[in-house]
């Protein structure tokens, strides 16, 4: 919790200081803001009159400790804060700034806790605290293997692409149980699903019956100095249990440097608020557990999705209940039916999924030199024509685009500057294209010929609010509604033709992720959901994030491109 400035005045300052005081309170107050603020919200944490409030943040401004974001209207620190920061690095002792975190989640993590770092081609643990119970024992100074251990893949996936090249070309990739990646092809998909998490797991690859998480600890020019890792026996640190400890392990190495941090990163859900909202009989329909359940798709009687986080394609039939899986072995984020025909977007580009035998062949690759990047949510379009959308893999900068790749794999770039591309949707007659961005909270539209797949100029249909979460997927319904998951929101939104917000309907899950329409007459919406990055707590009261839900809303869906289209 931020100190306010009535806080702040009961701290004993010379005289002659009560200005920088305020002025120094204020700063605080902007950089112990769980979120950035607004003017008004900004105003009242700090407690302080409105004329010297204005005054003293527009100082700050001038001095640059302080800027406001254009796009959002909120305040954050300034750039010259940072570069003042930055000067104590050359003095910065990253073991003793440790220390208070990794008793913290020694304790609370009833695991092992270490600091490792890289020593060239191996990691070295430099300090360790041990939890409560049977531990997992790390020795200090001990040297272990990058390739296998959790630490390790989190100092080798999060490093510049050059260095991690060199680095690979070191490493000696022996077998140290049955579980070990011992190919460089199934290590790289690895490392890109690490900074797509934020964090690396380990399951028994270097030692028996020792599973490990580990979170990188960014220095000022983006590349980690350390590691921090969490260890302990697989029957305790198991699947259900590593990714809430990988969260923590993410905060905890942010407090250690006071990096800046990814969006997906400092997202964190918002309370349930009872909205007083006529609830449907929403139920759950598939109670998977998935780590981030995306791109659902009504195709031949069945419904497919995607999750990106476990990497595999499913295919879920709501009358039998049966859910088949198909493991890819690499990241995808989104599945696209096209006639009798399955693609997927993955971290490779477009491929061919054979669902069968889980064989993939490559099609197309939008950002084939965009290493920093990856593909995430896409759809069939009435144009006969895959649309995807991509982002950078931690989310830090708008370098996502948007993609159309023709039936002959040839591909156009229609946008660009975006930082996470998520739903697409078109109306019933092909004629407008809905799109959003995440991040700065917008649901996009374009006037679009359905036969050529030309866009207009691009207008903003409609906008979700910060306090009200973040708008992913989305679908069209029969009358041009445009249904969107709200992510951190417990929601979905629905919007009229012209972007009113028509309803709201409640979820009993933070973060739902997409939707579409399904079912024998296209009447029922189904709703995929994440529990990736949610505290243990939330996890806890919300057993059923990462399953798949359904209703019936008073209005259907059109006919699925993909069944329409060959």
């Amino acid at each position: 919790m931020s100190r306010t400035a009535a806080e702040g005045a009961d701290v004993k300052t010379p005289d002659g200081t009560a200005a920088l005081s305020k002025g120094l309170t204020l700063l605080n107050t902007v950089a112990d803001a769980p979120e950035p603020l607004r003017f008004n919200d900004l105003l009242r944490e700090s407690g302080l009159p409105k004329p010297t409030f204005a005054r003293i943040l527009r100082t700050l401004i001038a001095f640059g400790l302080v800027r406001q974001d254009d796009a959002s209207g909120t305040y954050m620190l300034g750039r010259r804060f940072l570069e003042l920061s930055h000067s104590v690095w050359d003095s910065f002792d990253l073991v003793s700034a440790a220390q208070p975190e990794l008793e913290r989640l020694a304790a609370e993590l009833g695991e092992t806790v270490a600091l490792c770092r890289l020593d060239g081609a191996m990691v070295q643990y430099l300090a360790e605290r041990s939890g409560s119970g049977l531990a997992v024992r790390v020795e200090t100074g001990r040297r272990v293997p990058i390739h296998c251990t959790a630490g390790g893949k989190a100092l080798l996936a999060f490093q510049d692409p050059a260095l991690g090249r060199a680095l690979m070309d070191q490493i000696i990739l022996d077998r140290h149980t049955p579980s070990t990646i011992t190919a460089p092809e199934p290590l790289l998909a690895d490392l890109t699903l690490t900074r797509a998490r934020g964090y690396a797991l380990s399951f028994q690859e270097n030692l028996p019956d020792v599973n490990s998480v580990a979170a990188p600890i960014i220095g000022r020019d983006g590349s980690p100095i350390g590691a921090l890792v969490a260890l302990g026996p697989s029957s305790r640190l198991d699947k259900g249990s590593i990714h809430p400890a990988g969260r923590e392990l993410i905060a905890a190495a942010r407090r250690i440097t006071g990096a800046e941090g990814a969006i997906a990163i400092t997202s964190r859900p918002r309370p349930r608020m009872a909205k007083g909202h006529p609830l449907p009989q929403v139920s759950c329909v598939l109670p998977w557990g998935a780590q981030l359940g995306e791109s659902p798709v009504w195709h031949e009687g069945r419904l497919y999705w995607v999750d990106i986080l476990h990497p595999a394609v499913h295919a879920f039939d709501p009358a039998t209940g049966r859910n088949d899986t198909c493991e890819t072995g690499k990241l995808v984020s989104a599945v696209i039916p096209a006639g009798d025909r399955l693609f997927v977007a993955s971290q490779d580009g477009i491929e061919r999924l054979d669902f069968a035998t889980g064989t993939l062949i490559p099609f197309a690759n939008p950002e084939g030199g965009l290493t920093g990047n990856r593909l995430n949510d896409a759809k069939l379009g009435p144009d006969g024509a895959i649309w995807v959308g991509s982002m950078r893999i931690d989310a830090t900068k708008p370098t996502g685009g948007l993609y159309r790749v023709d039936r002959n794999g040839q591909t156009e770039r229609k946008e660009g500057g975006i930082t996470v591309a998520n739903g697409l949707g078109w109306r019933a007659d092909g004629r407008v294209l809905y799109f959003v961005d995440t991040v700065p909270g917008i649901i996009h539209a374009y006037d679009c010929d359905s036969a050529t797949g030309a866009l207009g100029k691009r207008r903003v249909f409609a906008r979700v609010e910060q306090d009200a979460g973040r708008p992913d997927g989305l679908t069209v319904d029969a009358e041009g509604g445009v249904w969107c998951a709200i992510w951190d929101g417990w929601c979905l939104h629905r919007y009229d033709p012209d972007g009113r917000l028509d309803r709201v309907v409640d979820l009993p899950v933070p973060r739902p992720t997409s939707v579409a329409f399904g079912g024998a007459d296209m009447r029922t919406l189904f709703v995929t959901s994440a529990r990736t990055r949610l505290p243990a707590t939330t996890l806890a009261e919300t057993p059923l994030s990462g399953g798949i839900f359904a209703f019936t809303p008073d209005i259907g869906g059109p006919p699925a491109f993909s069944e329409t289209t060959a």
